[in-house]
């Protein structure tokens, strides 16, 4: 009103009969005449949202993607990058909540004690490594995964795909583990639920001889191994393995997916946060230069 009338009466007479400051009419003004430094602000990051959010096929919400950004050398808040991602009706894909079961225990044949106590934050890499097994539906059946994760920087540190459930798909998947890593006797605890495979003679000589202490979750007892049930999770996800989806690839396809997930994404970019929204293996770089850092200045 004040803009339209301001041919007819002054600006100042105008403010203050509808009791507005002229600094404020002003700022209205320069607003409508331009775009605001503020909304072209917007403009740009937004579209750096849309392009981090088209990277990660929509599976980043608000925390990794300010992380995403910060790290490219945008300085800008959180709760920014949460106000403009609803703007722009950006909204991550999220999973089932997460409801373990708790079971009374019982002890099996094999079955030892839990040493873990869900204590999934190990001081340093090489400490605990926790493993369990899921299953993938195919165009050629059933195909089952076994991995063994690191807690301490939440790497897949071993893997493999099977088309049986059995001791020695564990087995090669803690092989591989164990020709990646250095492990020192005596100082590595695997933590498993009581599956058949974990009880199995073979797999506990192998832990015998490579002297690594084995810690297994109460019966039915999700919670005790919830890192890793967390992992098959996020990645039935985002890979869209559901049980139930109506359509299946072949195991040979499975296994290129997979390849390609664990080792080339969620090892090494996939944002965590529990590690400080770093991905696994930036993770363990970070405490081994900072380790390194202190042995050379003590």
């Amino acid at each position: 009103m004040i803009d339209q009338l301001a041919a007819q009466h002054s600006v100042a007479w105008l403010c203050r009969q509808l009791g507005v400051a002229r600094s404020g009419f002003y700022a209205w003004r320069q607003r409508q005449e331009a775009p605001g430094k503020r909304a072209a602000e917007n403009a740009m990051i937004t579209a750096e949202i849309q392009a981090v959010f088209g990277e990660h096929r929509g599976f980043y919400g608000s925390p990794r993607i300010h992380q995403e950004l910060r790290a490219a050398g945008h300085p800008v808040g959180r709760h920014r990058v949460a106000r403009l991602m609803q703007r722009a009706e950006l909204r991550a894909k999220t999973r089932k909540a997460f409801r373990p079961c708790a079971k009374a225990s019982s002890r099996a044949c094999g079955v030892v004690e839990n040493l873990l106590h869900q204590d999934f934050q190990p001081p340093a890499p090489n400490r605990c490594w926790a493993g369990d097994v899921t299953y993938i539906r195919t165009t050629a059946g059933w195909r089952y995964l076994a991995v063994w994760i690191d807690l301490f920087s939440r790497r897949v540190v071993g893997w493999k795909l099977d088309h049986r459930m059995d001791t020695a798909m564990v087995i090669e998947a803690l092989h591989r583990a164990l020709g990646l890593r250095q492990v020192e006797p005596e100082t590595l605890l695997l933590h498993t639920d009581q599956g058949s495979q974990y009880r199995a003679t073979d797999y506990r000589d192998l832990l015998g001889k490579h002297e690594i202490v084995c810690s297994m979750s109460a019966k039915g007892c999700c919670w005790d191994n919830a890192v890793v049930e967390s992992f098959f999770s996020t990645m039935k996800l985002e890979l869209d393995l559901d049980d139930n989806r109506e359509v299946l690839i072949s195991p040979q396809q499975l296994q290129r997916d997979l390849a390609f997930w664990i080792e080339g994404y969620y090892n090494r970019e996939r944002r965590h946060s529990t590690i400080g929204y770093h991905s696994p293996i930036d993770y363990e770089q970070q405490f081994i230069s900072a380790r390194t850092l202190t042995i050379v200045n003590p």
